[in-house]
């Protein structure tokens, strides 16, 4: 949500800072709907001080015996009530307009964001790793042969239909050590507070992170209104929705491990094959609430925690800054980490991580209290710590043999019960 203050006072700014986003200016509609709004409730105010002042008159002329006053004055009073009833609901109705406006405009960019149309022209900041040279064509996920037998897509086609997938035997496995050490790194080694929350929420809940009404048709609504999260930022972001947090709590770093869900509305025909774009996954999420002098620095940490999951488990990985025109719609600032997949001989994205600002935390009204002065908005920050079954596609092709088995990250051996590999014939060794 923006500041509508901000774009009074400085219109020609806040359309600059859209059009660095290829958008059209957006301030003289939200001046005019404010204008009106505001002059509804001008007006409505001055009808209640003539409400008021010919209400305190009536009874002098009652009292006075000047019947024709009396009349005159009790008849204004019930039409300056009609008249604010009337104001007041026009008022609503103006403001209504103008949030349900301002709900549809995303963040503004941060000055340091390369300007672009679109992710050719994001910038890369740093690469770690080597690919792996092969002396085989690499094959994707699904086909290599340690693969095949936990990775059943005909199976869930038949339960849920395409875009879902079954995992058994090795493969699951795989899959829970991968969340598990994640878990295990970002609390023991990057102090976030594990946290485990609902993946069915209320509407206020999804607008407080912008899900809504932009992305409503990329979500599941539930035939009782609740939603089905896409990520857990929208949860562990909502923690300190209404609050007034005091400084020295600052700032809350937390994760969270849940299964996330997203219908994919945009994505017909890309992704088909394997389980690289699925409507049903688990992702580890990373949430920070900052105040707003600490929040690029956090940024800044929050990518260091996700790269170092790559690094731990030898996955050569690229680190670009989004520009202007390819960033998510809440966000001020966004770093990407693609990793490197062989089967496709290129980087994929396998974590975002954003600074917000306070666009979420005005939506949400999350606000903290600097030492001896009034409350201020927080910022919010949100990154994948990793999406995981993205980065069990990144173990599965790194880490293939010319045989069909899989060597897997040594960090992972003690999570899979000192099993090294994954046989051709799918089996953990």
């Amino acid at each position: 949500m923006h500041d509508i203050r901000a774009i009074r006072e400085n219109p020609a700014a806040f359309d600059a800072a859209l059009a660095r986003r290829n958008l059209p200016g957006q301030s003289r509609e939200i001046l005019a709907l404010d204008e009106a709004r505001r002059g509804k409730i001008l007006a409505a105010e001055t009808a209640a001080a003539e409400q008021n002042r010919a209400s305190k008159e009536v009874g002098a002329a009652k009292a006075a015996g000047n019947d024709a006053e009396f009349e005159r004055l009790r008849a204004l009073v019930a039409d300056k009530k009609a008249e604010i009833s009337r104001l007041t609901e026009e008022a609503n109705a103006e403001d209504a307009k103008l949030r349900d406006l301002l709900l549809t405009i995303p963040n503004l960019p941060h000055p340091d964001v390369p300007v672009g149309a679109d992710e050719t022209e994001n910038v890369e900041l740093r690469r770690w790793g080597t690919p792996r040279g092969f002396n085989f064509a690499p094959r994707e996920h699904f086909d290599i042969p340690a693969v095949k037998p936990g990775m059943d897509f005909a199976t869930a086609a038949k339960l849920s239909g395409s875009r879902f997938v079954v995992l058994k035997g090795a493969v699951v496995r795989l899959h829970r050590a991968l969340a598990q050490f994640m878990l295990d790194t970002h609390v023991a080694e990057h102090g976030l507070t594990e946290m485990w929350t609902p993946v069915l929420v209320k509407e206020e809940a999804m607008y407080g992170t912008n899900q809504l009404p932009k992305f409503a048709e990329d979500s599941y609504q539930t035939t009782n209104g609740w939603w089905l999260i896409p990520t857990s930022e929208v949860t562990l972001t909502n923690t300190v929705a209404g609050e007034i947090l005091e400084a020295a709590s600052l700032p809350i770093r937390m994760t969270a491990l849940s299964q996330c869900f997203r219908s994919e509305a945009g994505s017909a025909g890309k992704d088909t094959s394997g389980m690289l774009r699925q409507h049903q996954f688990e992702k580890v999420e990373m949430v920070s609430i900052t105040t707003p002098d600490a929040s690029l620095a956090e940024h800044d940490r929050m990518t260091r925690c996700a790269e170092a999951i790559l690094e731990k488990l030898g996955l050569p990985y690229r680190t670009i800054v989004l520009c202007t025109g390819d960033m998510g719609f809440g966000a001020q600032k966004t770093h990407d980490l693609e990793v490197w997949l062989p089967g496709q001989n290129t980087y994929r994205e396998i974590s975002s991580v954003s600074v917000c600002g306070d666009f979420q935390a005005r939506r949400m009204n999350a606000r903290f209290r600097p030492v001896g002065e009034k409350p201020e908005f927080v910022h919010t920050l949100n990154g994948s710590g990793l999406a995981v079954g993205r980065c069990l596609i990144a173990v599965l092709e790194n880490g293939q043999q010319e045989d069909g088995s899989v060597e897997l990250p040594e960090v992972l051996h003690p999570y899979l019960g000192g099993k090294t590999r994954i046989s051709a014939a799918g089996v953990l060794e």
